[in-house]
């Protein structure tokens, strides 16, 4: 079952992109669809049977992959309670994605590569997740990121979709370059990189260190301890990367150039996951590392707290949901960096439905305004699609928390969202204190607000008001069709029910029996059991910053709609630095993009133009075609010129000869 979970998706990859030209659209997207939702079924089955049976892991090998000295590496799938989860959310979104993207692409002309494409996408994602090793680990990783490039400039003969497609690519080797020195520093510490064999040993490494250094870094010798957090923070350089955090962030907005079901697919469940993922499933390793953690925790509140400012101007209907991703990708790796694993893994689940739902409901809007993006030219949308505005109110409520405050009866992102911020609270006192739990507290608190704000926004501009659309926009405007509106509505499902069904076995006080091992928390790690006892204006938090943030988009957007110019206008330089978005794309810009077109230009031109190309072969052929135009030269056609060379090397000849002749 597990091999097939792996290998349906490219199965499909293979049909739709060697014979999609044979079999034509329609039968590649029925192959690539029924392929997927084949592969989502049994991963519930499988999600069922690990998670709430009696084994906790299992190894299967498929195949010997490589060896080169000490390095034995195995192609096996890795099955526990992390593998099936990811595997429901991946093979769930993805699935959706697939039917839906029937209705949505139904107009282009090149739909069996884009539905290979996905399920090329797809199949990456499952050999991450599954991995055994670290090595099988970084093909997913890298695979992912191929197919990502593949996506997002789907539309290759947009300039804009090349250029956003290229910058994802180039950010994310930036990070992808860490977590590789991770995995160098991983082998030469351990001897392997079999996540089973490098666990086992983690502990006794720590316990066993002497007071000689094990490992040289930079020039710098490091011991035991200190080796361990430069590899885990390599490690998560990569998960940086990956998930789009601060500083390597700013890749993801502009990935909204792929077609939307590719948003979805990119920014729910899968690619900016994938970090998330590696730091819990190398939970036993961070673990031992509580400076690694720390960072964490900074970078993750930071994103959560930065992306929710620059959400809060963009006119963009898509770039919103994608900062909110971002933001909420913070909120991850705070729960990631104070320990709270299971925590961070249950918001990743739940989030991948409600911003799967969100981006899908994005793009039937997008759909029904002839492909308008802008929400200052929408308003007005909700009596003409009922379903999405529906689906996307249920998306919204889940976004921003919406529930019963000091209950367990909410939308998912309440439930998923709120354990976050009091696992941060909790994180803060107690047997092992993290410097930065405060800070995530307060940050991700504010974050909340802000969130609720830019949500609401988007909801009001764009279903309610006036219509601002030309009015032949408007008379064309139309209810997706029903290939489309039921994926939204299976969403929604999950959107409503992800966290009330399921809180109890991720995070509740028997979360032991479900995770059965597959994340680490060392003896010392308690937040899992005092996150439930923070007092009870911590647990009301975040439902109060929802509430704020709703009642101040409500009057911006429907009561006063002038009120947003108005302050836009009267603090026009903190609107611009948010529009801006910070400004890190010109900063990076100023910083190594025009310098590396420089060095480029200067190799380019000096180097091979004027030293290589001047002193070789072009060098060369220019001083021969010079000598051959002296010598043509003396071609004339004239006889006295002829005569009068022929005198001049007779006189030459004669006079050689007297010296030579004399010197004997």
């Amino acid at each position: 079952m597990y091999t097939a979970i792996l290998f349906l998706p490219l199965v499909g990859f293979l049909i739709a992109g060697l014979f999609g030209r044979s079999i034509g659209a329609q039968a590649s997207e029925y192959i690539t669809s029924g392929l997927v939702i084949l592969a989502a079924l049994l991963s519930w089955v499988a999600f069922f049977s690990v998670g709430y049976g009696e084994t906790g892991l299992y190894q299967i090998q498929l195949l010997r992959w490589m060896t080169a000295g000490a390095l034995d590496v195995s192609w096996s799938i890795r099955v526990d309670t992390l593998t099936v989860v990811m595997l429901v959310v991946v093979n769930s979104v993805s699935a959706l994605v697939h039917v839906y993207s029937i209705g949505y692409m139904h107009h282009d002309p090149h739909r069996p590569r884009f539905f290979a494409y996905l399920s090329l996408f797809t199949f990456a994602m499952l050999s991450l997740v599954t991995a055994d090793n670290l090595m099988q680990m970084f093909f997913g990783w890298e695979a992912v990121g191929l197919a990502s490039y593949l996506l997002i400039g789907f539309w290759y003969k947009k300039p804009s979709a090349n250029a956003a497609a290229m910058k994802a690519f180039v950010v994310n080797r930036v990070g992808d370059f860490g977590f590789a020195l991770g995995i160098f520093g991983v082998f030469f510490l351990f001897n392997s990189i079999d996540l089973s064999t490098i666990f086992a040993n983690v502990g006794p490494f720590m316990e066993n260190a002497g007071t000689e250094p094990v490992m040289t870094f930079l020039g710098y010798h490091l011991h035991a301890d200190t080796a361990l957090t430069v590899v885990c923070l390599l490690l998560f350089m990569g998960a940086m990367g990956k998930s789009a955090q601060f500083l390597l962030h700013t890749w993801l907005p502009d990935a909204m150039e792929g077609p939307t079901p590719v948003s979805a697919l990119i920014h729910a469940a899968t690619m900016v996951t994938a970090g998330v993922f590696m730091v819990a499933r190398l939970s036993p390793i961070f673990e031992y590392s509580q400076t690694a953690l720390v960072v964490v925790t900074f970078f993750g509140a930071t994103t959560a707290f930065f992306a929710a400012t620059v959400g809060l101007v963009q006119n963009d209907i898509k770039r919103v949901i994608a900062y909110s991703t971002c933001s909420q990708l913070g909120y991850m790796f705070v729960a990631l960096g104070v320990g709270a694993y299971s925590i961070g893994v249950f918001h990743l689940f739940t989030h991948a439905f409600f911003k799967a739902l969100l981006f899908l409901c994005a793009g039937s809007v997008i759909h029904a305004v002839s492909d308008e993006q802008d929400m200052r030219k929408m308003g007005g949308l909700r009596k003409h699609l009922p379903y999405t505005y529906w689906t996307m109110m249920i998306g919204t409520l889940a976004l921003t928390g919406v529930g019963i405050p000091l209950t367990y009866i909410g939308f998912a992102g309440f439930i998923s969202k709120d354990a976050v911020i009091e696992a941060a609270y909790a994180a803060a006192s107690g047997e092992r204190v993290n410097p930065m739990a405060l800070y995530g507290f307060w940050l991700t608190v504010v974050a909340a607000a802000l969130t609720s704000f830019y949500s609401w926004r988007l909801t009001f501009m764009t279903f309610h008001g006036k219509p601002r659309a030309p009015a032949d926009v408007m008379k064309h405007v139309h209810e997706s069709p029903w290939i489309m509106v039921v994926p939204l509505l299976l969403l929604t499902v999950g959107a409503v029910l992800a966290g009330i069904v399921f809180r109890s076995p991720f995070i509740g006080y028997g979360y032991d029996a479900f995770w059965k091992g597959a994340l680490f928390l060392g003896a010392d790690n308690t937040v899992m059991d005092t996150f439930h006892e923070v007092p009870k204006w911590v647990k009301v938090s975040p439902f109060v910053a929802m509430l704020g943030g709703l009642l101040v988009a409500y009057h911006f957007y429907i009561r006063s709609p002038e009120t947003p110019k108005r302050l836009a206008e009267q603090h026009s330089g903190l609107y611009q630095f948010l529009l801006n978005k910070w400004y890190f794309d010109e900063l990076y810009d100023f910083l190594f993009v025009r310098p590396s077109m420089w060095i480029g230009r200067q190799l380019w031109k000096k180097g091979d133009g004027t030293v290589i190309d001047g002193f070789g072969p072009n060098g060369i052929a220019a001083r021969v075609q010079n000598v051959t135009t002296w010598v043509v030269r003396l071609q004339t056609g004239y006889l006295y010129h002829y005569a009068f060379a022929m005198l001049i090397g007779v006189a030459a000849l004669i006079t050689w000869s007297m010296f030579t002749g004399g010197a004997q």
